[in-house]
């Protein structure tokens, strides 16, 4: 039997559902089944994937890391479908009240302009609100309503929201213009112990998402400065002689010079993410359509 004659959306609701909520009861209140029902599509997902794709546990269930693999694949497809029952009566243009959008300082230079100005062209009588991103209370934020949508990476986000990839993004090495290091070649030996900057928004401190990079080259990183958002770095950088690892979209920068490196650091995913009762909302699918062209991932 091929692959797509073993599923039905059900069984992905189903998926989709137990990654978000990881109990096996709340996944069934939330579909209106019995959780014996529940049980059941477990069990056929199972087979279909040859993977036990969840563990029991005292307090619910925990994913394989297979099944924590399919999450965005499943999103994806789900929303897709999802897209082919959008209301063909719904005018962005009729719409009113406030759409409110919390978004990391990356994400309101890179994302954001596009986004507001086409909600603007259609959309003139809706109005937005643009929140700081608070990493910390987003799953409240959320939950209250306060906050709409959300624009981020993957590792900010609350593990029972939906998301959608808008695009993979790439961090590239920048010192300042006036370096002698400027469109030089480095070895990731000698860039360990120069004076690196990091950009830490959701904490306080000397660590960097790339110290696990380094450790695992065997070398330790010298971060010698934090700061908590990327639109305050390039003014820094060009006033000292530290080296920071920027996302490729925030260049070119007159006061920036890239530095080469023998190899760059993996690639990470930039999302957008909602309540996963907002999933029906008419203008949650309209804005995620026009985040899905701006940036088809």
């Amino acid at each position: 039997m091929s692959g797509i004659n073993r599923l039905d959306i059900k069984q992905l609701r189903v998926l989709q559902l137990l990654l978000q909520e990881r109990n096996l009861s709340r996944v069934a209140g939330m579909m209106g089944l019995t959780q014996q029902a529940i049980s059941e599509q477990l069990r056929k997902l199972r087979n279909a994937f040859d993977d036990q794709l969840f563990i029991r546990t005292s307090n619910g269930v925990v994913p394989t890391s297979f099944a924590e693999s399919l999450e965005k694949s499943v999103n994806r497809i789900l929303l897709d479908i999802e897209d082919l029952f959008l209301d063909n009566s719904f005018e962005p243009s009729k719409l009113e009240g406030i759409f409110q959008i919390t978004a990391s300082d990356y994400a309101l230079v890179t994302v954001l302009p596009s986004l507001l100005e086409v909600i603007n062209e259609q959309a003139p009588n809706l109005k937005i609100i643009i929140r700081d991103f608070e990493s910390d209370n987003l799953h409240q934020l959320m939950l209250t309503g306060e906050v709409d949508l959300a624009i981020s990476f993957p590792e900010f986000i609350p593990d029972t929201s939906p998301s959608m990839l808008m695009f993979h993004e790439q961090h590239v090495c920048v010192v300042s213009s006036n370096s002698p290091l400027a469109g030089k070649k480095m070895s990731i030996e000698s860039l360990a112990s120069h004076p690196q900057l990091v950009i830490s928004p959701s904490r306080a401190n000397l660590k960097g998402s790339h110290d696990q990079w380094f450790s695992n080259k065997g070398f330790n990183r010298n971060v010698v400065m934090s700061i908590p958002s990327f639109s305050s770095a390039p003014h820094i950088i060009h006033q000292s002689n530290l080296a920071c690892f920027l996302p490729s979209r925030l260049l070119p920068d007159d006061k920036l010079a890239k530095v080469e490196l023998e190899e760059l650091p993996p690639c990470f995913d930039v999302v957008a993410a909602w309540h996963q009762r907002s999933a029906s909302s008419p203008m949650i699918k309209w804005i995620l359509s026009l985040l899905k062209e701006m940036f088809p991932a």
